[in-house]
């Protein structure tokens, strides 16, 4: 459709009342191949849904921008794809348009009152736009313009650092990489990501205990190992491709033990659309065991566990702790098991709400497994004591010897497509010395050595006024951020904000005193340069990089590829006689793989390599020789008092979470079919006697209001207007949705080290809603 054509108005359906339903007991299976047709017919219609669908995560069509699990190695189905990868691809491949007329028609004021999901909605940006300082709409804007206005913002700053270059974690490798080697030319390291408000807990305590900050398994491993913990991870909604992985592993005879305070459908049973048995019979129950664990108490189960394990290594030496690997790789040991003593298992009770016995068979099935997987995600990373508990799961495994093992490892599974590949490129405000000497190097610039801002340190230097420009590379700053209306403000403290972007989202509406909108074009759009088609690579979790390709024609011919837009404005700020080929890049993304080969170790042959059917792994020296890049030359144990999330009385502790029907902040629809909550998102899940003792009754609505220790007493933020649903989550812990409850986290409420906010650890009262 070209912008002069009418524009898709088909109504948008708002939020309507809440719909209390049945709780699935297991995932995927017909409805789930239902949704996804129905929803990309709704979008795309049929013969887009043809095309993309049976393109989708095929090698000679486009990875799945959805998530980064990977693919089994040697093997991909005619149609490898999850009911929400397919919502992700319908919502890119949309026939609606979002056109200079729709701006012209729709004011940023009136545009500010519409939801995330109506915006969204509305379809594919077509245009550049502009924002000037005191206009009312955005308006049209040729390319040259904008790389013009943009130009002129960075000679008017005083510092490079008045620039923020932010990041989402679906962009490629070849963007990321010209990204952070634009924002270094410029002169500053302040290359904010997703990866900060998600798995940074993950990178800091892997990169403490194993000496890098990535998973040790493959999908193989998984396949192999004979136990799977899965603590603060929900694959059903979050990875649903992950299900066939463990379905794989439980036919080959692994036990898996889900570790989580809500009672999840994925964790459960899985019914594959492929199979028989998925269509007209029972699927394959996943969790053999399910401990429902009080929000935060992962770090004193894990540390629980550990103490029996040593107590069973004393009652039959050499039977139980890998002697050999703690004697050979490890440091720190002694240290650990000294603080081991001191466990009492009184608070080790309270901390996890779970029953002596359950952590006792974990203990047993732990000690007597040869094979351990443990994999975790934002249940566990979104806490203040988040990096130390991740490092107690990594000493359980270290005792036992399941690092560097077949069919063993640590798995943090990442969210966005390439978050993983994102940072390998650069995309990190500290990237260590030996990248930073080899890209200065192979261009012959001299990238700047101090640090930069993380996303948290972002906000608060816009909302100080210490940030001119603010650039974001794909997607939803405002939304994904913690304390939404604070960093809304800081973002209007800019004196220009630009968006790189498919879709319109409400970042667009928190401005700077000017803004732009640079469509770009997507993972699913043909991406051709001078008639030659380009690809662009990504990382999944698990360190396997392999080529993505579209196939539909882009939406206009007004969109840049997110290579072609970097390029073209480093040439305009930083001028064509530049040390850096910025145009050459442009042109031709296999030179672009030719210079990342020379920077970063194990890229080598990159462009050979990443045509391969399966791509290339990655080295990754724990788990391929058992070698540790740490201070110690090994393994270390992660030594910390034991921390836990303590109820105040008369108080809950809130996680907020995804539904089944969005991805990240992008709201495919009002549903969470598993939760069998329809209708609306405005709800808080509560413990039926929790209900009770604060005198409420399922129904009611109430503020939700946080509460956050400060210097100068307790900060409080307010959601209103939420339903209060009866649900089975452990006592004192609570649950609703996000983008709606970030408000709830103050800007400071971080994890200790990683910095990432605490969103899976909020105090909150809850009382009679001030909306009617």
């Amino acid at each position: 459709m070209s912008p002069a054509e009418p524009r898709d108005e088909t109504p948008i359906a708002e939020p309507d009342a809440v719909h209390i339903g049945h709780v699935k007991d297991y995932a995927a299976g017909v409805p789930a191949v239902a949704v996804a047709l129905a929803r990309g017919l709704e979008q795309m219609g049929p013969l887009r849904t043809a095309r993309t669908l049976t393109k989708l995560n095929q090698r000679d069509g486009f990875d799945c921008p959805g998530c980064a699990w990977p693919e089994t190695p040697g093997h991909r189905k005619h149609a490898e794809f999850c009911e929400n990868g397919a919502k992700a691809v319908a919502e890119e491949a949309t026939k609606r348009r979002v056109t200079p007329e729709f701006f012209a028609t729709h004011s940023v004021a009136d545009l500010r009152e519409r939801s995330g999901y109506w915006l969204s909605q509305q379809g594919r940006l077509t245009h550049p736009v502009h924002l000037a300082a005191g206009d009312t709409h955005y308006r049209p804007v040729s390319w040259d313009e904008a790389n013009r206005i943009i130009a002129d913002e960075f000679a008017a700053m005083s510092s490079p650092d008045e620039a923020v270059f932010y990041t989402s974690g679906r962009t490629s490798n070849e963007a990321a990489f010209v990204y952070q080697l634009f924002a270094r030319s410029v002169g500053t390291n302040n290359l904010p990501d997703c990866s900060n408000m998600c798995h940074e807990s993950s990178g800091a305590a892997l990169g403490a205990s194993i000496g890098i900050g990535k998973g040790s398994v493959t999908v193989p491993d998984i396949e192999a190992a004979d136990l799977i913990l899965i603590a603060g991870q929900n694959p059903g909604t979050n990875h649903p491709r992950m299900l066939s992985t463990l379905e794989k592993a439980k036919h080959n005879g692994a036990r898996i033990i889900a570790i989580n305070p809500l009672p999840e459908a994925g964790l459960m049973r899985f019914k594959d659309p492929q199979k028989v048995s998925g269509v007209v019979g029972h699927g394959v129950k996943l969790a053999d065991d399910y401990l429902q664990i009080r929000l935060g108490g992962d770090m004193a189960l894990f540390r629980g566990v550990a103490r029996l394990l040593l107590d069973a290594e004393r009652a039959a030496p050499g039977t139980v702790l890998d002697q050999e690997f703690l004697d050979r790789h490890c440091a720190g040991v002694d240290d650990y098991l000294r603080l081991l003593e001191d466990v009492d298992f009184a608070d080790i009770l309270e901390a996890t709400g779970l029953s002596r016995a359950a952590i006792v068979d974990l203990a047993e099935a732990v000690a007597s497994s040869e094979r351990i997987v443990l994999c975790w995600a934002m249940g566990l990373t979104q806490h203040h004591h988040a990096v130390a508990t991740i490092g107690e799961g990594t000493n359980v495994l270290l005792m036992r010897g399941m690092i560097g093992k077949p069919g063993a490892g640590l798995c943090p599974v990442r969210g966005h497509s390439n978050v993983q590949g994102d940072r390998t490129m650069g995309i990190f405000e500290k990237m260590p010395e030996s990248f930073l000497a080899a890209q200065d190097a192979e261009f012959g610039i001299v990238s700047p050595r101090a640090h930069g801002y993380d996303t948290v340190a972002a906000i608060g230097a816009m909302a100080r006024g210490d940030v001119r420009l603010f650039v974001a590379m794909g997607g939803n700053f405002v939304s994904a951020a913690p304390d939404t209306e604070y960093t809304r403000a800081a973002l209007e403290q800019c004196s220009l904000t630009v968006q790189i972007s498919t879709k319109l989202n409400e970042s667009h509406l928190a401005t700077g005193s000017a803004a732009l909108i640079l469509p770009t074009l997507g993972r699913t759009d043909k991406d051709v340069v001078n008639g030659v088609p380009q690809q662009v690579s990504v990382e999944d979790s698990m360190s396997v990089v392999h080529l993505s390709r579209g196939s539909l024609p882009p939406t206009s011919p007004e969109l840049h590829s997110e290579v072609a837009i970097v390029c073209d404005l480093a040439t305009a700020v930083l001028g064509s006689d530049h040390a850096v080929p910025w145009q050459t890049f442009r042109g031709d993304y296999d030179v672009i793989r030719e210079h990342i080969s020379r920077v970063i170790p194990g890229f080598e042959n990159f462009n050979t390599r990443v045509r391969l059917s399966d791509g290339f792994v990655l080295p990754h020296p724990p788990r391929d020789r058992r070698e540790f890049d740490t201070a110690t030359s090994r393994a270390n144990f992660a030594v910390n008092p034991l921390e836990w999330v303590r109820v105040p009385e008369g108080r809950l502790i809130l996680q907020t979470l995804r539904s089944h029907d969005q991805y990240n902040t992008t709201i495919y629809g009002h549903d969470d079919r598993y939760r069998g909550i329809k209708g609306n998102r405005r709800v808080i899940m509560v413990n039926p006697d929790d209900i009770d003792s604060w005198g409420l009754k399922a129904g009611d609505r109430v503020d939700i209001v946080s509460e956050f220790a400060a210097p100068d007493g307790v900060q409080e933020r307010r959601v209103s207007g939420f339903e209060v649903i009866a649900y089975a989550t452990p006592r004192g812990n609570a649950a609703a949705y996000y983008p709606e409850t970030n408000p709830l986290v103050p800007l400071g409420a971080v994890a200790k080290e990683s910095n990432t906010p605490v969103s899976k650890a909020v105090v909150v009262r809850l009382e009679p809603s001030r909306t009617a």
